[in-house]
């Protein structure tokens, strides 16, 4: 059963803050980032506002997938994670 634009969203910011406190993450990771955007940029139900946010976070999340050192590339993205995460729950 798949999920809704709201879970997704939820989805979302808990692997973008949990790559903010950890400083660490996974190609994985970055590549399931990458499937819930494309699935909510398709979505007309979300408010139109977050879309800036959601490509910042899919271009960090491609430069992520093809990173020499992942954890180097979220480590100099933590103001940015931060500011993502309040974001994606303030406008969800």
């Amino acid at each position: 059963m798949p999920i809704n634009h709201e879970h997704q969203l939820a989805l979302l910011a808990d692997i973008l803050s949990n790559q903010q406190t950890d400083c660490c993450g996974s190609v994985a990771e970055c590549e399931q980032i990458e499937r819930l955007i494309t699935s909510l940029r398709s979505n007309e139900q979300i408010d139109q506002n977050i879309l800036p946010i959601l490509e910042e976070v899919h271009r960090y999340s491609e430069q992520g997938v093809t990173a020499s050192n992942l954890d180097t590339h979220i480590h100099s993205h933590q103001n940015q994670l931060s500011q993502w995460v309040d974001g994606i729950n303030n406008l969800s």
